[in-house]
């Protein structure tokens, strides 16, 4: 069986991963990604300016609203993602439509369990179709502007009673997310600026031309193996499982379909395409300034081999991983912004002298890059917490 160690690994992140070598494009980073996280809007931004040389706000806003080669939407584990539509279409049948009947009886439940409605699921089927049409005869709009089309999207559910976090939301929180998950609409433009998470909504066949094609679930989930492996592998089977929010089964399934061969890890038994078992060559020494839940710190469950000991300093209590500094395929510490824009770091272990300079260099571009622009991790870590005391 091939060894791959963990400084092989961390050689093939740092190209593959567009760190070691910038990518060409937004577009080809996010395909090579496999998508880039959305669910902090900061996050796309800054994990494309750390793999695209001369990027700007301009080259997303481009691709996503004019030339629509590039897609927000739900995938894996209800997060969102920015992706081309190849992949979105991929994400969609593998991991976000088997979604949308969790999330209807989850709504539907709400509203029988707190007597808002009579008749919770015609209620909802009933609002989601006048949403839609609502939605359709606008072409795009915000969750206000849609809730004064259809009133019923205003009634409050409430969530969390007893806990510390409780509170109440409108239907059309649940609505959208719902509509979201059965690929029937998509979040276009901010309401606000590039650090907002608050959308405006378009019919997906209205703003692309088409609706995503309809993939069959077990292919789906073949391609997304593969690409994943292409990226990330070698992987455990755990870290599949645990990145697409698939079952043992449906893990299993896929790595079969795509001939996934088996090497040695540290971490057990990993999985590399068929073709991919070729050493990897050793990049020259590379930092990266990585936001909060960059798809390279959030790629694998079991990640000893790139972040060591820091995982309860570096991701919170659910698994959310704050901003990171990584030096040749190692995360060695994390960094944040405060509020009169000071970008402060903390290095966990030592590095070469030439790796500090480096990361001081880097600090000095993303301050430049960010301007008068804040942005603070939507999920701060105890690092984070600290650092920005």
């Amino acid at each position: 069986m091939r060894v791959i160690d963990r400084d092989e690994r961390r050689a093939r992140l740092g190209a593959r991963h567009h760190l070691a070598k910038p990518g060409s494009s937004v577009e080809a980073v996010a395909s090579d990604l496999v998508g880039l996280h959305s669910t902090d809007p900061v996050t796309v931004l800054l994990s494309a300016r750390a793999r695209v040389e001369g990027f700007t706000v301009a080259d997303l806003e481009e691709a996503l609203y004019e030339r629509r080669s590039l897609v927000r939407t739900f995938g894996m584990r209800r997060t969102l993602w920015v992706q081309t539509l190849d992949v979105a279409a991929t994400m969609d049948a593998a991991s976000t439509r088997p979604l949308a009947g969790p999330e209807r009886r989850r709504l539907v439940k709400m509203l029988s369990d707190q007597a808002l409605v009579d008749d919770p699921e015609g209620w909802v089927a009933d609002v989601e179709g006048r949403t839609l049409a609502a939605l359709e005869a606008r072409g795009e709009a915000s969750a206000k502007e849609l809730t004064e089309d259809v009133p019923e999207l205003a009634v409050k559910i409430s969530y969390g009673e007893g806990k510390r976090w409780a509170g109440a939301m409108g239907v059309s929180t649940r609505m959208v997310i719902l509509l979201g998950f059965e690929g029937r609409i998509l979040r276009t433009r901010p309401l606000g600026s590039w650090v907002s998470s608050q959308y405006r909504y378009a019919p997906t066949a209205a703003w692309l031309g088409r609706e995503l094609p309809a993939l069959e679930p077990d292919a789906a989930r073949a391609d997304l193996a593969g690409r994943w492996l292409r990226t990330f592998g070698p992987g455990t089977a755990t870290d599949l499982k645990w990145w697409t929010g698939w079952t043992v089964a449906q893990t299993k399934a896929a790595l079969a379909a795509v001939d996934a061969v088996e090497v040695a890890l540290d971490e057990g038994t990993g999985f590399v395409p068929p073709d991919d078992l070729e050493p990897a060559g050793r990049p020259r020494t590379w930092v990266a300034l990585l936001p909060g839940l960059d798809p390279t710190v959030m790629g694998w469950k079991e990640r000893d081999w790139y972040l060591g000991p820091h995982e309860a300093q570096l991701f919170d209590r659910n698994g959310n991983a704050g901003q990171t500094i990584w030096v040749d395929g190692r995360v060695v510490g994390a960094w944040t912004q405060r509020k009169d824009g000071e970008i402060v770091t903390r290095l966990l272990e030592p590095v070469e002298a030439e790796a500090e300079t480096m990361i001081e260099k880097e600090v000095a571009r993303l301050a430049d890059w960010l301007g008068e622009v804040r942005v603070s991790p939507r999920f701060p870590t105890p690092l984070n917490k600290e650092l920005m005391a």
